[in-house]
């Protein structure tokens, strides 16, 4: 059994559905002694992500996200451009792990990344938290309701869904992830024409 109990409470606190604690619980392996999670090191300790093609030609779904502003972005408006959406949040040492690689992605601009905060924290939070890492080309998306999660029935962070410029859904990934790698590029040339 896992052990975070503040975070249980807080998601309760906060009235989430029940989806929403799940997937709290199944990402969050903080435990005590030698089980514990590892500091987010990006290092060779974390397992392999794994890919899954099983939804691939799936429509992009019309999901909506807020920023600290206020601001909204609504999935479906997307299309256009290869995208890569990625579910993480700040608790999770593989997802901050991976952050600067895709930070890298998002700035080369061939391919939109939209990275969603499934934190129960304030969308300025996690805007403050992206600054404070050097992050300048990831948004600070949030989704505290875990809309994304359970759409995607997704109960492991991070996780990353790539869509071609169609918008048709082309891989699912758990695990994080090198992005700037030439396994990740082999990857994302699967959505090119």
């Amino acid at each position: 059994m896992l052990s975070c109990p503040s975070l249980t409470r807080k998601f309760l606190t906060c009235g989430l559905t029940l989806a929403a604690v799940t997937l709290a619980l199944a990402g969050c392996d903080r435990q005590s002694g030698q089980n514990a999670q590892p500091a987010a090191s990006g290092g060779a300790t974390e397992p392999a992500p794994t890919i899954d093609r099983s939804h691939k030609g799936s429509q992009l779904p019309n999901l909506t996200f807020h920023d600290a502003a206020g601001k909204d972005i609504h999935t479906a408006t997307l299309i256009g451009k290869p995208l890569v959406i990625n579910l993480w949040a700040t608790w999770c040492a593989p997802c901050v792990a991976e952050l600067p690689t895709l930070d890298t992605l998002a700035a080369k601009g061939d391919v939109r990344v939209l990275t969603v905060s499934q934190d129960t924290r304030g969308p300025e939070k996690i805007a403050a938290f992206l600054t404070a890492k050097g992050l300048s080309h990831l948004e600070a998306w949030l989704d505290p309701d875990g809309t994304a999660a359970t759409q995607y029935q997704v109960t492991t962070l991070p996780a990353s869904i790539y869509y071609d410029a169609q918008g048709h859904e082309v891989w699912r990934m758990t695990g994080g992830n090198d992005w700037t790698g030439p396994k990740a590029a082999t990857l994302l040339a699967e959505a090119k024409p």
